[in-house]
């Protein structure tokens, strides 16, 4: 059985402080970099994920479905919200295929909606922070699991500066 995610983008952009930022000054920057966390996310994941984007407000839109890498990214058609595509789809695949599907959205009536048609609710905040666990998780396992001396420059350093080097190259400073 697949297990969905269905994920309101720019809910999830307006949720997150770097995002949000990033948004304004280019809102297909800050799309693009919500898709790459995704595309990571999905890799370290079982969630097949759909992104939505809401282009309910361009005139004559016809809509979109493309894949961007290992995710779908759908611009809805004109006159068509993020929320009623990801309604109409959360209910499409939990009765028809008996798929298991979430969506992530901090609309409080938009939750409310989708556990009424059987799909299961996270919250933006809940979906940020899964994803950064996940990158933290994938990030130590990478960590205890390649061969420092391997590095041909952390092999000419001692110990105290190697560490030193990996934590400036991850941006963890401890202290």
């Amino acid at each position: 059985m697949a297990h969905y995610l269905l994920v309101d983008g720019y809910n999830i952009i307006h949720a997150d402080e770097a995002l949000t930022r990033m948004a304004g000054d280019s809102l297909e920057t800050a799309r693009l970099k919500l898709c790459d966390l995704l595309c990571e996310f999905k890799a370290l994941s079982m969630y097949r994920i759909i992104v939505v984007f809401d282009a309910h407000l361009v005139s004559g839109g016809i809509g979109s479905v493309t894949d961007y890498y290992t995710i779908k990214v759908v611009f809805t058609k004109e006159a068509e919200t993020a929320d009623h595509y990801i309604e109409r789809a959360a209910y499409t695949m939990a009765r028809a295929r008996a798929d298991k599907v979430t969506v992530a959205t901090s609309d409080v009536l938009e939750q409310m909606i989708i556990l009424g048609q059987g799909a299961r609710k996270l919250s933006a905040d809940a979906l940020l922070t899964e994803i950064e666990a996940a990158r933290e998780k994938m990030r130590v396992r990478f960590l205890q699991h390649r061969p420092v001396k391997n590095n041909p420059f952390i092999g000419l350093v001692d110990e105290k500066t190697a560490q030193l080097l990996e934590e400036m190259r991850y941006d963890k400073p401890k202290g």
